[in-house]
């Protein structure tokens, strides 16, 4: 029968016999690579190089030959695309962001028969400059040698690589005559860098240490150097003009006006106007600063006015902005190609740039629909998920198996050259990102039942009756989800209210997808426990399962409380109330059995990149920031939970403690008090709407400052808390889920 993996793409029996005299310096880095990923079975693998012609696509071969394995591709990215292949379709075996299966047999199973498969696109990219803060603003060496280790098990040819970046800058300002305390003042903490290079603020959570820019001047240079070896070209940061506030006093003959603050956190940065004279001076040298500290791929990011206003807007003038963008780069390095968002994208300033030097990175997959495929530029259709690193099981997979491949032969695709994982955050929802990269490599979309059994299998080195129907049921329920990018909120991370009908700005507590899949799923993985509960791959995704299900279910019982207290009895409001946060509570016990769901790791990570106190504390207060009150003053911030996450952790002494405090003040109020005219921002009750809510939000920020420890390490057993859990909250589900409307968030009475 044939498999899945048969299906990918182009499949042929390897003819050729090995080039061992063909000795490219990738294989070094690929050997590397395959000792870091599998040390105990190295030794049993023969790494070829797989020759090809100038400008054909990318391509590998997997074959056992003589009892070896044979891995052939053309770098470390195409054979440890070939490693991957192997490990997931021969070996069933897994590495991945959320647990390991790495189990495999002393010797390493044989092939079925020899496989070539080869790439329909040119580029496979990755990251969002999101990414770099909402999940790696404190990673080490060891993380970041894990990451691109993924990357190029997964075929990743064009990562965005900014980490230190403001060693460019710190170099670029004192050419200019900007002190070195004026410039670390510029600069932003370092949980919120990837705005900063976006164009969007400067300042908030800063001053930033020097220690911190030296470290990661080290740290980028090393990622840049390692991603380089396993011939991944990195895409580095373009000059497009935002520059210090500061910088006005220093040129005050020259055209740069302040931008708008952005979501209340000033001041808005200054955008050097493209058509001053000192807008070229300035990116001739930033560009200078940068090739010497990070060489150069010819890649350069530029996104103008990302999010923001340009100057001008007018067609000739933001045409010239282009020209100008692309003139500085292409006299600086002849070489140069602009990689630039589709996010904010606009086409005068695209008719600015040649059409062959420049790249469009479309976030999302879907903004060629309304750019008439960026007006006939190259583009590559990415994936844009996790906003803020908000946890949520799920999304639209159809939509995703289909977009790329069906592009690919439409005239629309004609200019189609890439695929492209954007996330906002990382380390969760991997089966989502796994198809996200697995379509690298399929010109037509793959059938997502089968890949889908193919992948638990892989996950959990079994093909088990009870875990593939779990999948299953997720499929063809949370995983088929209208929207691509659903927010599946939970009320026990949103602001306190009783009409309330989202956590985040732009959020929703609406679900699209049978509710009771998801506790049917819980279920069905529970019965595979007895064989598969000792691995990793599985506990995480019966914790992350499980989590979802009681997240789903805080929405009605949010909605019941509000009920209780309309209905003015004090006695059912307390037991509704005390359901509510017990659910809370409960959540937290299960979340403190993984490490992934941990805020004590992300605290601690933190910490450990201050030198003293003073830099550790700095630290600490950034990153409880991000994922909080993000960013402003208690009376303006309007980020706040925008990267909310259900952590262990963060869930008790954050979220249930202010429900808490919510609770104990409305018991204060007189009967029949509702909050429905509050006034509110984006959905939530905002810190100027009484005197509670302003004390409340003054807390938020206090809590910012702390420094009590955290968990770092799990506790309790996943299986028998998961357990457990579901035996007690199944018959509250069962009571509220059929009076509940998932569209109206309004339950039925009793």
């Amino acid at each position: 029968m044939k498999t899945p993996a048969r299906r990918l793409l182009l499949l042929t029996a390897l003819a050729a016999p090995l080039a061992a005299q063909i000795t490219p310096p990738e294989l070094t880095a690929a050997r590397a690579l395959l000792q870091r990923v599998l040390p105990d079975h190295a030794a049993q693998i023969d790494l070829a190089y797989l020759p090809r012609a100038a400008g054909a696509p990318d391509a590998f071969a997997v074959e056992t030959r003589e009892g070896r394995l044979v891995l052939r591709g053309h770098n470390g990215v195409t054979i440890g695309a070939a490693l991957n292949w192997y490990l997931r379709h021969v070996a069933h075996a897994q590495l991945s962001w959320c647990g390991d299966n790495l189990d495999l047999p002393a010797r390493l199973p044989a092939v079925p028969e020899p496989v070539h498969i080869t790439s329909p696109y040119a580029h496979r990219v990755y990251l969002n400059y999101c990414t770099f803060n909402y999940t790696a603003a404190w990673w080490d060496r060891a993380r970041w040698e894990r990451e691109i280790d993924w990357m190029a098990l997964n075929g990743i040819t064009m990562p965005l690589a900014i980490v230190g970046q403001e060693a460019v800058w710190q170099a670029t300002l004192r050419r200019f005559g900007l002190p070195d305390d004026e410039i670390r003042r510029f600069f932003v903490g370092p949980a919120f860098f990837a705005w900063q290079w976006m164009t969007n603020i400067e300042r908030w959570g800063g001053p930033l240490p020097q220690t911190w820019i030296d470290s990661h001047l080290a740290l980028g240079q090393w990622i840049v150097q390692r991603q380089r070896e396993l011939g991944m070209t990195p895409i580095l940061q373009g000059f497009t003009g935002c520059v210090p506030v500061a910088l006005t006093e220093k040129f005050p003959a020259q055209r740069i006006p302040q931008k708008k603050v952005w979501c209340e956190i000033p001041p808005g940065p200054a955008q050097l106007d493209p058509a001053d004279p000192l807008f070229a001076e300035m990116g001739r040298v930033f560009l200078e600063e940068q090739r010497r500290l990070f060489g150069t791929d010819h890649l350069y990011a530029a996104d103008p006015f990302h999010e923001g206003e340009p100057p001008l807007d007018t067609p000739d003038y933001l045409r010239e902005v282009g020209a100008t963008l692309f003139r500085i780069a292409s006299e600086f390095d002849p070489q140069a190609t602009i990689v630039m968002q589709g996010w904010s994208i606009r086409e005068a300033i695209v008719q600015g740039i040649p059409a062959d030097r420049l790249l469009v990175l479309d976030l999302t997959g879907q903004k060629w629909r309304e750019t008439r495929s960026f007006w006939g530029r190259p583009w590559v259709a990415g994936i844009l998920h996790n906003y803020g690193g908000r946890h949520s099981l799920g999304g639209n997979l159809p939509a995703l198996a289909q977009n790329a491949p069906s592009l690919l032969a439409a005239p629309e695709g004609k200019q189609l050259i890439g695929i492209g994982l954007f996330p906002e955050a990382i380390e969760h929802n991997p089966l989502l990102y796994q198809l996200a990269a697995d379509l690298a490599w399929h010109a037509q979309p793959p059938d997502l039942a089968a890949w889908t059994r193919g992948y638990v299998h892989a996950r959990y080195g079994a093909d088990h009756p009870a875990a593939q129907r779990a999948w299953s049921q997720l499929l063809g329920s949370v995983y088929a989800q209208k929207s691509p990018e659903p927010p599946m909120e939970s009320p026990l991370q949103a602001r306190p209210a009783l009409a309330l009908k989202q956590a985040s700005p732009w959020g929703s507590f609406e679900r699209d997808y049978d509710v009771g899949a998801v506790w049917a799923a819980w279920a069905d993985l529970l019965a595979a426990a007895g064989e598969l509960g000792q691995r990793e791959t599985f506990r995480y995704d019966l914790v992350d399962v499980a989590r979802q299900a009681l997240a789903d279910l805080s929405v009605p019982l949010h909605r019941d409380v509000v009920a209780a207290w309309r209905s003015g009895d004090r006695a059912r409001y307390a037991a509704a109330r005390d359901r509510f946060l017990a659910l809370g509570a409960d959540l937290d016990t299960l979340l403190v059995t993984r490490r992934e769901f941990l805020l004590g790791p992300w605290l601690a990570d933190a910490r450990r990149w201050g030198t003293d106190d003073a830099e550790r504390d700095l630290y600490e207060r950034n990153a409880r920031q991000l994922i909080t009150v993000w960013g402003g003053t208690p009376e303006t911030t309007m980020l706040f939970e925008y990267a909310a996450r259900q952590w262990s952790g963060l869930m008790e002494n954050f979220y249930l403690a202010r429900w808490r405090r919510y609770f104990a003040w409305l018991e204060t109020q007189p009967a029949g008090f509702d909050d429905t005219a509050l006034p509110r921002r984006d959905g939530r009750v905002t810190a100027a709407a009484n005197d509670f809510y302003h004390e409340l939000a003054r807390w938020e920020f206090a809590w910012c400052e702390q420094h009590e420890p955290h968990a770092t390490e799990p506790q309790g057993d996943s299986v028998a808390v998961a357990r457990t859990l579901l035996a007690k909250w199944s018959p509250v589900r069962d009571e509220l889920f059929p009076r509940f409307d998932w569209r109206t968030l309004e339950l039925a009475p009793r």
